[in-house]
């Protein structure tokens, strides 16, 4: 009889254990896939109207660049899939490659999912994609097609391996933004590892979103993030790139007032102040 008693006053004891065990387990586990996330796992979420347009991801730390891997300037461009969707592309930046030229050359590249149709919304002229770069233009200067240094190289414009079908909202709001973060740094003598993937879920087209991740060699900078590549009051078919009015798809505003003005600082010809 004591025997059963006793083993009922500890039973609640062996409860309680056990679910401070799993509650541990289940927090270490959610750090463990925060900061070994994978390209498939994102390409499983879907925007929801009215989200952030910007999921912060691993607490803004990069989950798979270190500062210790800089070598010299250049970009390692993955190129295109068998569907000929543009690939990642890690970028080995300094001051060196800042710029812009008066010389932009026309962009005739398609890349997938390109289907640039103007909407109207509320009489008002929407153009929904823009031919989105993976590594600025801005900061591709004093480096060939294949991302190999060059002096005197005007930029990146119109390369298959860096261009991917970006609506107009993420290419000029939110990649803006985080560019121009890179953009500071480099400005400031900095050197910094910049990696971009587009991310597509199973064989469409346009891409769901840009995953960006940055870090300059002096630890200054950092920063990880999924960029959603949505349109406030446009609805997207990601497999074909096409779209339609959607009033009820609502993306909140962000605002690009702090980005700066930059010039290459090694006064070359047709190079001029960079945006």
């Amino acid at each position: 009889m004591r025997k059963s008693m006793l083993l009922l006053l500890l039973t609640p004891l062996f409860l309680a254990g056990c679910s401070t065990t799993s509650a541990s387990q289940n927090t270490t586990t959610s750090t463990v896939k925060q900061s070994e996330i994978t390209t498939k796992q994102i390409s499983g979420w879907t925007y929801k109207s009215g989200e952030k347009p910007v999921k912060i991801i691993n607490n803004d730390k990069p989950s798979n660049i270190k500062k210790t891997d800089f070598d010299q300037s250049h970009i390692d461009y993955s190129g295109l899939d068998n569907l000929n969707r543009t690939k990642t592309a890690t970028a080995y930046l300094t001051r060196n490659n800042l710029g812009r030229s008066n010389t932009r050359t026309e962009q005739v590249w398609r890349p997938t999912g390109w289907h640039n149709e103007p909407k109207y919304v509320d009489n008002m002229r929407v153009i929904p994609q823009n031919r989105g770069h993976l590594i600025a233009y801005t900061m591709t200067f004093n480096l060939n097609k294949s991302g190999q240094t060059q002096q005197g190289e005007l930029g990146s414009i119109d390369n298959p391996y860096n261009l991917f079908t970006q609506t107009e909202f993420s290419n000029q709001k939110t990649m803006t933004q985080v560019e121009q973060k890179v953009r500071d740094a480099l400005a400031q003598n900095k050197k910094v590892i910049y990696k971009v993937t587009p991310i597509f879920r199973g064989q469409e087209l346009m891409a769901r979103g840009v995953w960006v991740q940055a870090i300059s060699t002096d630890g200054s900078l950092k920063f990880n993030r999924y960029l959603w590549n949505i349109q406030n009051n446009i609805e997207f078919d990601y497999a074909t790139g096409r779209s339609k009015v959607d009033r009820n798809l609502k993306v909140p505003a962000v605002s690009n007032a702090h980005q700066k003005n930059y010039h290459h600082y090694k006064k070359q010809r047709n190079y001029k102040h960079t945006n």
